[in-house]
């Protein structure tokens, strides 16, 4: 859980998503993943910050959702999660599109994606 400002802020980011408002929602995340002690929560930090990417990258903002991509995965490192893994496979897959386009920080993001799952197997 962590402490209560970010909770809220990750809960209250969960329910603009339901709702379909992106950009609160991806404001949201960011709130609840700067809302935590640096160093601490790594994992949650990461998953704050890839959900709020995805909100980015559905309004069109893909040049943004790719550097909070890139946040995310310096948070993942040393952390062992099936959740993480599952999120970088995920973000693989939604750069794919971009990645054929030849947005270079689609491809550069989904390098450094590679090779985070290759280390991890």
């Amino acid at each position: 859980m962590g402490p209560p400002a970010a909770t809220v802020h990750s809960r209250t980011a969960k329910v603009f998503e339901t709702l379909g408002d992106r950009r609160r929602a991806a404001a949201m995340y960011g709130a609840a993943a700067t809302s935590r002690p640096p160093g601490t929560y790594p994992r949650i930090v990461a998953l704050d910050l890839v959900a709020q990417a995805e909100m980015q990258a559905a309004e069109g903002s893909i040049e943004q959702a790719c550097a909070t991509w890139g946040r995310a995965i310096d948070h993942m490192d040393g952390v062992q999660s099936g959740r993480t893994r599952k999120a970088v496979g995920n973000m693989r897959r939604d750069l794919s599109r971009f990645r054929t386009r030849g947005l270079r920080c689609a491809s550069e993001l989904d390098e450094r994606a590679r090779d985070f799952l290759s280390d991890r197997r």
